[in-house]
């Protein structure tokens, strides 16, 4: 495999996992709560769902990149103003609550488009390859 056809691989996917890392970190705020063990554990399976939906995206861009990498796209895409109004309502900042975006919906967008710019690459090198063993 070559160098740019392995970065193309690894790069959607570690990209992926660090921004599913770092929106998971914000479900840690519950051991702050004066919960008991069991409440905080509750509490704390409740704010990761969105991580685990985001690491079910991304196996399913894992087996199949160009349905994943559109999928993160919508999603990326499609909860931006949800968490934008949110902010916005929280801290009546404009330009806060458009940084919070680009740190938490951005890199999903960017890990979709880069799934489906490997799709093609990947394609396309299979389509070479093939017409060079054929000659």
């Amino acid at each position: 495999m070559k160098t740019s056809i392995r970065l193309c691989h690894w790069l959607p996917r570690i990209i992926c996992i660090l921004s599913i890392l770092f929106v998971s970190m914000f479900a840690l705020d519950v051991f702050e709560l004066k919960l008991t063990f069991w409440q905080k554990m509750i509490a704390l399976l409740m704010h990761l769902i969105p991580s685990l939906i985001l690491l079910a995206l991304l196996i399913i861009a894992w087996k199949w990149e160009y349905v994943g990498g559109i999928l993160f796209i919508i999603i990326g895409i499609g909860i931006s103003p949800f968490v934008f109004n949110m902010n916005y309502n929280m801290n009546h900042s404009f330009w806060l609550s458009l940084g919070i975006i680009l740190a938490i919906t951005f890199p999903f967008v960017v890990v979709g488009i880069l799934f489906v710019t490997c799709h093609f690459i990947k394609k396309k090198n299979q389509k070479k390859g093939l017409k060079s063993s054929n000659a």
